[in-house]
């Protein structure tokens, strides 16, 4: 294991911590969004270029953007 994989897997892993740490819904959705692109920089280094363009796209985007919206919605009905 490289170094590279090894700084990008502990990364990986402090992200992922930090996301379940985050109390709030919309702090959450902005922490996805950075473990995506760190899991993303992680799926570069083991040289999936396709799975890291899908985790772009997918990951690091739509899912915390559908979040954001979600909590939105549910903010303004109470």
């Amino acid at each position: 294991m490289t170094i590279i994989v090894a700084a990008a897997l502990t990364l990986v892993a402090v992200a992922g911590t930090a996301v379940v740490v985050a109390g709030r819904p919309d702090r959450q959705a902005v922490t996805l969004s950075l473990f995506g692109l760190l899991l993303a920089v992680l799926f570069m280094a083991l040289q999936a270029p396709d799975v890291a363009l899908s985790q772009i796209g997918v990951g690091t985007a739509i899912v915390p953007l559908m979040v954001m919206l979600a909590v939105r919605k549910v903010h303004q009905r109470r």
